[in-house]
C-alpha cells in the first residue's frame, strides 16, 4: 500500500511539474522581441538627465492600392499585419512568395484584426490596374490584402529604412530587381515582431501561428 501511495504521489507530482512547463513554454512563446534599430533619448527629468530607449517603428507613408485607394498606416490602425516586396514579373522568388502569402490570407481572411501589404518595387510597370488584375487573379480583395504602388524612391526608402529588408534596381539581378524574400510582422503600433521566409512553408506556419499568439497578447 505504501508503495502505491508513493507511486500515485511521484505520478501527480510529475504530471504538476509538466503542466507548468507546458505553461511555461506557452507564456514564452507569447514573449515577442520588438526589432530594429532602437533610438536613445536623452531629456532632464527632475533635474537629472536620463535616457529614455525608443523602439523603432514602421514611418509614416501613403501608397495607392489595387483599388485606388489610399493606404497609410491609419488603414492598418487596430491591425496586426504583414508586409512584404515583390514586382508582379518577378521570375524568381515571387511566385512562391505569393503562394505562402495566400496561405495567411486564407488562415486570417475572416478575422479583421489582421491585414496584409505588398509592395511593388517596379511601379512603373505594375500600374494600380495591373495590381488589381494581379489581384483578382489571386482571388483576393483589400482592404484584407492591398497591393501598393507610389514612387520608387518613397518605397525603397520603406523597404531598407522602415521594414529593414532589401527593395532595389539592380541590373545585375534576373529581373533587373533586388528584393528579400521577407514577411514581416508588424503590431498594433507599427513595431516589428517577426521576420519570416516567405519562400520556406515551415517559416510561414511559423507565422501563421505567431500572428495568433501575438493577437493573443492583446486580450491580456
Amino acid at each position: 500500500m505504501k508503495i502505491l501511495k508513493s507511486t500515485f504521489l511521484f505520478t501527480l507530482i510529475a504530471l504538476t511539474l509538466a503542466a507548468c512547463g507546458l505553461e511555461n513554454q506557452k507564456n514564452k512563446k507569447t514573449e515577442f522581441p520588438v526589432l530594429g534599430r532602437k533610438q536613445y533619448i536623452e531629456k532632464v527629468v527632475d533635474g537629472k538627465t536620463v535616457t529614455d530607449t525608443v523602439d523603432h517603428t514602421i514611418p509614416d507613408f501613403k501608397l495607392v492600392n489595387q483599388d485606388s485607394n489610399w493606404v497609410t498606416p491609419r488603414t492598418f490602425e487596430g491591425k496586426v499585419y504583414v508586409a512584404d516586396f515583390f514586382f508582379t514579373s518577378c521570375p524568381t522568388i515571387c511566385p512562391t512568395m505569393k503562394k505562402q502569402m495566400l496561405r495567411v490570407y486564407q488562415a486570417y481572411k475572416d478575422n479583421d484584426q489582421v491585414g496584409i501589404i505588398s509592395h511593388t518595387i517596379d511601379p512603373e510597370y505594375d500600374t494600380v490596374a495591373l495590381l488589381k488584375d494581379f489581384a483578382e487573379r489571386l482571388e483576393v480583395k483589400a482592404p484584407k490584402w492591398n497591393f501598393v504602388t507610389g514612387e520608387k524612391e518613397a518605397i525603397y526608402e520603406l523597404g531598407q529604412k522602415g521594414y529593414m529588408v532589401t527593395a532595389m534596381e539592380d541590373e545585375n539581378e534576373e529581373g533587373g530587381y533586388l528584393h528579400s524574400g521577407a514577411f514581416v510582422l508588424v503590431d498594433k503600433e507599427r513595431k516589428i515582431r517577426g521576420v519570416y521566409d516567405g519562400t520556406r512553408a515551415e517559416e510561414v506556419d511559423k507565422l501563421i501561428t505567431d500572428i495568433e499568439l501575438l493577437l493573443a497578447t492583446y486580450e491580456k
